[in-house]
């Protein structure tokens, strides 16, 4: 009995242990989580066997032999980790008859011709060191080695892997190495540490056939999945590093090669790796002899600057640097003015050729550079002068590579260049040196690097600079390589807190001003609209540069756009952005925080101490970008020009980077710098007042002034904007809202009042509460119920605050909406509910006259046949619409729809479940369809409808069609589709619907009207025609029973009951 509880006890402890057991046997992942890694690089000395440190010895006694002893304390040997190791290097393998590990091309199409090689990376991550020496010349280690191949650029991750692996899928292939060996350190080579490794490694398995030697690769009907694998610890790397961190010496390079025999299956030929010192090493300045030969005289005369801009000369250099240079892509200047041979014409700078590159001819489309490992160190000179000492390295991008993902790679080869330099203050350019790839070609290269701090219309980079040779001795020679960093203002501004750049140079205002002389209209049409509407202007009141800045707020648009006149075959929606850079005095934004919110006076209305026309004109840039195929002539445009706020027009001259290859633009004349200034742009912006009267869209109109016959010429380009919002406008996006939400409980309030008139007439005339039509009460509580169910009425909640400052305003506005949004659910339950109340005593009208007639059920009114003719008469009605909606959508692009659910997903709303959306609300506006029917069919000669009830509840169901009709087109392009009171973007809900479906239903209230005025007996002996009669014969079906007590059991619950008993006592 003692042992039971014990043995339980090891059973229950078993029953815990055996799931990780388990799990821990059957799984081995091929690296550790994250959290793993961080905890092992905290430890760098956990426990660790070296058991093949006598293979080791003497595969790498060489290294051992001529290493001298290593003073390294716990600190140093922990950073050791960081920085030997080095991910995305390169790696190459010579073409032999023994490839390491295969690749799969089925990544790509086989019908695509000139694929660019893939990729050959590599990562190194040094995971362990050893203390416990066993020589004093070296420090046992372990690694692991990530080699791949891709497409793509991806490469193995700087991971601690537990297990040797290979992976492979198309396009792309990976081999994972587990090493361990000794870390030393020499004197050769001018002082470098040494890193002599074995490795084991699991190699996919080759053919005999050398010439083919992955044959199972191309096997369609092979599992790839489960590639054949040898298992190989007969390999040797090699690792040298240079002690000193210098421009000369910062290669990091590598040798790996198989320790079998070269008749071996596991035998590969020998792999190079390269790299470079990483983050985590100390760069040593010391190249002044180099630089000296490439800047001598400092600063070095070019012809880049040549008077057009001003460039930096502060003390924040190294700022700019990390700001706008630091992993950042530089655009390649084509050599448009290179008139020599097209070889000489088409070469990328000092940078070997590439295919890729050399077929550009020169205009480098694609092409980029990339400032990495930027090292910049301040200094006060002489004088209190700033100067700088800068190194860092050049990599060219070939269009096929990804450009985000190439900032990772660290090896050099002949499309890197490392540089050191200098700037100072005194002159503002930085001169540095340049070595190619590895440094063993020498260092003939010299780069010259601005900061310009004034912009133009032709000026618009933040950094610009140009590759040379230093001398044609070694026949290096190549055309000037000149790169750019473009700025656009947005990026200008959310980069530079503190913007040192504050100048603009105007030089096409002449030209701008003609064009406005020349191009503004002069009639009474002009005067009038001058007089009657206002256009965005600056404010008067308050911070002058606060006033420039909301005005320019105003004036940029980041919005979709349509051609004008809108074509009636789809195209491609374009979307436009307008960023002003400069107006007026104004350069960029400014920002006054003690005075943040301008009321709409301030901002609109013009200033009383100017009074002409010619006063009020402001000068302005900015930058255009128009997306789209079609629009590929003016993608980027880069405007100056001047602003008229009288009128609200933009008179513009534009310039378009047209630089290409040499031959292209041969035969263009009047270029400014390889820039086309030949355009006139004109933008007309819509008025701030009068919005309910017209369309608030802005208007694009874009010409070349070029001849027909030049090749820069290009067609006349007209768009006009969706509607779009100022600053003191987006205030009203609320307002509107509000109004809509206090119409609505207005209308639903009416819609009770209504209800409870036809309450109150049936109880003074029961008689008539039978010939009700319940389907169309069912059509009301149905309009009543949906947004109930689905929380339609609920769109305050999904109202974002974007376009507000002020977070307390805004709580302020949305309590007040809640509040709106409570009552609106409250109006609508109660509506609903009496909808119910009243159709409940319709059923019971109509049971108690069955209960007094049981042999003559035909003569009580059903819906019924009221329900089928409906029916059929709203499905045909439907695919009417459809056919309509259909034929006419057919000539104008089709967008589907979004919607949201109550947890914000986002669902696509199907076009034709959009207009039957919008059909329900068309059978809510004819609610009085089916009682037009049911009149009819149960020829009534009394008067079910009270005519308060059927009057005014159809001026509330058109009230929202009165209002659309009288408001502005679109007044809120960004939440259209949330409008409380009506949706203005539903057909339903057009101008032509507008009108169409009130006229409709005051048809049907008429028709009502005459159905109970007159009974059908006279209705019908009026409507004939001749001898012959439109309706048919009167019927006694629906006569009425006679009840003496009918319309007392509706009064109260007693007498019902008491009607109910003397029933029971007849039968």
């Amino acid at each position: 009995m003692d042992a039971t509880p014990l043995l339980v006890l090891k059973m229950w402890i078993l029953g815990i242990l055996m799931p990780s057991s388990i799990t821990s046997s059957y799984s081995h992942p091929p690296y550790r989580t994250e959290q793993a890694v961080a905890a092992a690089l905290e430890d760098p000395f956990e426990p660790h066997d070296y058991t093949r440190f006598p293979e080791v010895k003497k595969q790498c006694r060489s290294f051992l032999s001529s290493g001298h002893n290593l003073e390294l304390d716990v600190n140093r040997a922990n950073s050791l980790k960081q920085e030997l190791s080095f991910a995305r290097g390169d790696w190459r393998q010579a073409s032999g008859e023994a490839p390491l590990m295969p690749f799969d091309t089925s990544d790509a199409a086989q019908n695509v011709s000139n694929l660019p090689d893939p990729l050959r990376l590599v990562t190194f991550a040094l995971n362990h060191v050893d203390l416990n020496r066993n020589f004093h010349s070296s420090l046992n280690v372990s690694g692991a080695l990530g080699l791949g191949i891709s497409r793509n650029g991806t490469a193995p991750e700087a991971v601690r892997y537990q297990f040797p692996e290979f992976q492979f899928w198309p396009g792309s292939s990976q081999l994972r190495i587990l090493f361990e060996g000794v870390y030393t350190e020499s004197e050769e080579n001018g002082g470098e540490r040494v890193l002599c490794l074995l490795g084991s490694a699991l190699l996919p398995s080759r053919e005999a056939d050398s010439a083919n030697p992955w044959e199972w690769v191309k096997d369609s009907g092979f599992n790839k999945y489960q590639h054949p694998l040898l298992q190989d610890d007969q390999i040797l790397l090699v690792l040298r590093y240079p002690k000193a961190f210098t421009l000369t010496s910062r290669a990091v390079r590598g040798e790996m090669k198989s320790l079998n025999r070269q008749s071996s299956p596991r035998y590969f030929d020998k792999i190079q790796l390269s790299s470079q010192l990483g983050p985590y090493s100390n760069y040593g300045f010391g190249s002044e002899e180099l630089i000296s030969k490439a800047c001598t005289p400092y600063p070095y005369r070019d012809d880049i600057m040549g008077g057009q801009f001003e460039v930096y000369r502060g003390s924040g250099f190294c700022g700019i640097l990390d700001q706008f240079a630091s992993g950042e892509i530089l655009s390649i200047v084509p050599n448009w003015n290179c008139n020599s041979t097209d070889e000489y014409c088409s070469t990328l700078g000092p940078f070997a050729s590439e295919k890729e590159i050399n077929a550009t001819d020169g205009g480098f489309a694609n092409v980029g550079l990339m400032m990495q490992d930027i090292r910049c160190e301040p200094r006060i000179g002489v004088n209190n002068l700033s100067y700088a000492r800068v190194s860092a390295v050049f990599r060219a991008i070939p269009p096929w590579e990804n450009q985000y993902m190439v900032a990772q790679r660290t090896g050099l080869n002949g499309l890197t260049l490392t540089a050191e330099g200098i700037w100072n203050s005194s002159a503002g350019q930085l001169c540095m040196v340049g070595c190619l790839g590895l440094g063993n070609g020498g260092c003939y290269s010299r780069i010259c690097l601005y900061a310009p701090t004034s912009f133009s219309i032709s000026q618009r980079n933040i950094i610009y600079g140009r590759i040379t040779s230093v001398n044609n001795t070694k026949g290096v020679s190549h055309f000037p390589l000149s790169f750019e960093k473009p700025v656009h203002p947005l990026e200008l501004w959310n980069k530079m807190s503190s913007n040192p750049f504050t100048m603009y140079k105007y030089s096409k205002i002449k030209l701008a001003g003609a064009f406005l002389e020349r191009s503004e209209p002069f009639d009474l049409g002009t005067i009038i609209k001058k007089s009657l509407l206002s256009y965005p202007r600056k404010g008067d009141d308050g911070d002058d540069m606060v006033n420039l800045s909301n005005l320019a707020d105003d004036l940029t648009l980041h919005m979709p756009a349509v051609p004008e006149p809108i074509p009636k075959v789809r195209l491609e929606r374009p979307f436009l952005r307008m960023e002003v850079l400069s107006l007026g005095s104004l350069f960029g934004h400014y920002w006054a925080f003690s005075n943040v919110s301008f009321t709409r006076s301030q901002n609109l209305q013009p200033s009383k101490s100017i009074s002409t026309e010619q006063q009020l004109l402001l000068n302005v840039s900015a930058e255009l970008t128009v997306s789209g195929n079609l629009y590929t002539n003016v993608s980027v445009l880069y405007l100056e020009g001047i602003y008229n706020p009288i009128d609200g027009r933009m008179y513009l001259i534009g310039c378009r980077d047209v630089r290409a290859s040499s031959k292209i633009l041969f035969e263009s004349m009047d270029l400014e710098g390889g820039l086309d200034c030949l355009i006139e742009v004109k933008v007309e912006y819509p008025p701030t007042t009068a919005r309910w009267l017209m369309n608030p869209t802005a208007k694009f109109s874009i010409n070349s002034q070029r001849n027909d016959d030049d090749p820069l010429h290009f067609s006349p380009i007209k768009l006009q904007t969706l509607p779009i919002l100022y600053r003191g406008q987006r205030e009203d996006i609320l307002s509107r809202r509000g109004v809509e939400g206090i119409l609505r409980i207005l209308t639903l309030s009416m819609a009770i009042f209504f209800i409870l008139s036809q309450l109150f007439y049936i109880r003074d005339n029961g008689g008539v509460v039978p010939y009700v039509s319940l389907v169309m009460l069912g059509v009301q509580a149905l309009g009543y119920s949906i947004p109930l169910i689905t929380g339609a009425e609920a769109l305050f909640a999904r109202f974002t605050s974007e376009f507000y400052e002020n977070p307390s305003y805004m709580l302020e506005k949305n309590q007040w909406f809640q509040i709106i949004d409570y009552m609106v659910k409250i109006l609508v339950l109660s509506a609903f509910l009496l909808t119910l109340r009243l159709g409940q005593k319709v059923v019971k009208s109509r049971i108690r006259l069955l209960t007094r007639a049981p042999l003559e059920p035909g003569r009580i009114p059903s819906d019924k046949r009221v329900l089928l003719m409906s029916f059929g008469i709203h499905t045909i009605g439907f695919l009417g619409v459809l056919i309509v909606h259909f034929g006419y959508a057919s000539r104008r692009p089709v967008y589907q729809e979004e919607y949201l659910d109550l947890r914000g997903n986002s669902h696509k709303l199907h076009e034709w479940g959009n207009q039957l959306e919008e059909y329900i609300g068309l059978i809510q506006d004819f609610f009085l369809l089916p009682q037009i029917i049911g009149n009819f069919v149960w020829q009534i000669d009394c008067k079910p409808l009270k005519k308060t009830y059927y009057i005014g509840m159809t001026v509330v169901r058109l009230l929202p069609h009165v209002y659309d009709f009288i408001r502005a087109p679109v007044f809120n392009p960004y939440f259209s589709e949330q409008y409380e009171f009506v949706n203005p973007t539903l057909d339903f809900y057009s101008k032509f619907g507008d009108i169409a479906i009130p006229v409709t239903a005051a048809v049907f209230v008429v028709v009502v009207y005459v159905q109970q005025r007159w009974n059908y007996d006279k209705l019908s002996q009026t409507l004939r025609s001749g001898q012959k009669r439109l309706l048919p014969l009167s019927s006694r079906v629906y006569e009425r029973l006679p009840s003496v007590s009918f319309e007392a059991e509706l009064v109260s619950g007693v007498n019902e009951t008491e009607t109910q008993g003397n029933l029971h006592e007849e039968a």
